[in-house]
């Protein structure tokens, strides 16, 4: 039999650190839902210390999740350990991930410690979030630029304190495949309680390596990963779990070990985190992208249509493409809509939730002729941005434009239950609308980005904008869909400015802290 390949998630926590891919309490519940159902073994749902939206959201987490492991991080800080281990109490199973950096560099500009107060403050903290869990896990950070030696002398002693998993990250993507697998079988070889600890591996892609050096550290006896949904962290992101998982489940004839996850919730995982977090999946994505099985050229076509497995290394149902895009109409009921969004991993807590997402789907239907499973990620998307955020409420937009004349736009807006007007001309639709909304909010931020894409192939398509917002140093993203791209892009704004104005909103994580 193979062995089992631990997958620990972090798109909630490390993932979350991309700039504007900030979410809230209810997106990390609907992330990790889908998650457990995928049967992630852990789950790290955030960084408690960071803030208290942050520490709410991970025991927020742990009273939802039963299947799967959740795990919250913490420095290796007395406080930061008592968050965490107090953020994960509700949990079935919980983990406190404690880390410190192990870097000369890190620890002489950033911790200012010497190696011995290093390995002293590790082993306080393993031995204090034993306190809270008996699953605890330790990174030394940048481990991938630490000296062989002084890694091996702080993982014994993390091991000894009581660390069952040593994680080795690659902080900054600096290491190559076989470095770091050499990197692994000698820290397993030298250090003399390694078979007291299962070893891990957390990997970033800054010089697009991750997942190779994730695969190549697996090969030589990590059972453990550590990865994000659609490759999503800080800077150019953390190694890819549909690209793991697929990997080795794909080349089992060169691993000894497998994963345990369901294959075919990965893409509506994917378009999930897509949506909440507005970064879109580029078209030639492994696994996930649009393009993932496309054939175009006449040579592959052929092939495929003789036979899959000339162009094909795997089937496109087991990673969650449906085989038939087309799923439903105006036609069709409520059992079907329930069903369709079952099989795409979204569930409703309440049958009040489930008429509503019913509601809005007859309205689309109503606008287009054949609803796909975008959509439908969409639009329960919308939803739950709705229900999180009711300060701003876009209550109707007209707006004009034609050649030769200045577009013009006249809004209606909610603010806390008032409706209040606005008119604005822009140098186009877009602009006269957020100008026009401005004039009533007075955000005073600036606008960052702003992105458009088609939901779905078709004229009749629903338009997806993201935008991010910059005030204060603080970043946020808005989403909107619509068939209408103006309407669409209205809605993305107003829902960043929700996100701007909460005072229940919390601050974005990204604090120095990161393994």
């Amino acid at each position: 039999m193979s062995d089992h390949l631990i997958v620990f998630d972090t798109t909630l926590r490390d993932g979350e650190q991309s700039p504007g891919a900030s979410m809230t309490r209810e997106e990390k519940i609907r992330i990790a839902k889908i998650l457990e159902r995928m049967r992630v073994d852990i789950i790290e749902a955030g960084f408690p210390a960071a803030s208290p939206g942050d520490f709410e959201a991970v025991r927020a987490v742990a009273e939802t999740i039963t299947d799967s492991t959740v795990c919250a991080l913490a420095r290796a800080v007395g406080s930061d350990v008592d968050r965490a281990g107090e953020a994960i109490k509700p949990a079935v199973s919980g983990r406190v991930h404690t880390f410190i950096a192990t870097s000369p560099i890190h620890m002489r500009d950033k911790l200012r410690m010497q190696p011995d107060e290093v390995v002293e403050h590790a082993i306080k903290a393993i031995k204090r979030a034993r306190q809270y869990s008996d699953d605890v896990e330790f990174s030394p950070e940048d481990a991938g630029r630490s000296e062989t030696d002084f890694l091996c002398r702080v993982l014994e002693a993390a091991i000894d304190a009581g660390a069952r998993t040593v994680n080795i990250p690659d902080t900054v993507g600096y290491n190559l495949p076989e470095e770091f697998a050499a990197l692994i079988v000698e820290l397993m070889e030298r250090i003399p309680n390694s078979d007291k600890a299962v070893f891990s591996v957390h990997c970033h892609d800054d010089l697009g390596l991750a997942v190779a050096n994730s695969l190549a550290a697996v090969r030589c006896g990590a059972r453990q990963v550590e990865c994000t949904i659609n490759g999503l962290g800080e800077r150019a992101g953390n190694a890819s779990l549909e690209e793991i998982v697929m990997a080795v489940r794909t080349r089992q004839d060169m691993f000894s070990c497998d994963t345990r996850i369901e294959t075919k919730y990965i893409v509506p995982a994917s378009r999930l985190v897509s949506n909440i977090t507005g970064f879109p999946v580029q078209p030639n994505k492994a696994i996930v992208g649009a393009n993932a099985f496309a054939h175009e050229a006449g040579i592959h076509q052929d092939g495929v249509l003789k036979s899959r497995e000339t162009y094909e290394i795997m089937r496109a149902e087991d990673v969650g493409w449906a085989a038939s895009r087309i799923v439903l109409g105006k036609h069709s009921g409520r059992n079907a809509f329930r069903s369709r969004l079952a099989e795409l991993g979204i569930q409703f807590s309440t049958e009040e939730k489930l008429n509503s997402a019913f509601a809005r789907f007859k309205d689309l239907a109503d606008k287009k002729h054949e609803i796909f499973d975008e959509d439908l990620q969409a639009l329960v998307t919308e939803q739950g941005l709705e229900h999180a955020n009711e300060h701003l409420r876009l209550v109707s937009l007209k707006v004009c434009s034609q050649t030769g004349e200045t577009p013009n736009a006249a809004v209606v807006l909610s603010v806390n239950g008032e409706e209040k007007r606005a008119e604005a001309s822009g140098s186009g639709p877009v602009d006269a609308v957020y100008k026009a909304i401005d004039s009533v909010v007075g955000s005073q931020s600036e606008l960052q980005l702003y992105s458009v894409s088609a939901i779905t192939s078709g004229t009749d398509a629903q338009g997806e904008v993201t935008v991010r917002l910059e005030r204060a140093g603080r970043i946020v993203n808005g989403h909107g869909a619509d068939t209408d791209i103006v309407i669409a892009s209205a809605k993305a704004y107003v829902n960043a400015l929700n996100k701007l104005v909460s005072p229940s909103q919390r601050t974005h994580p990204q604090s120095g802290q990161a393994i």
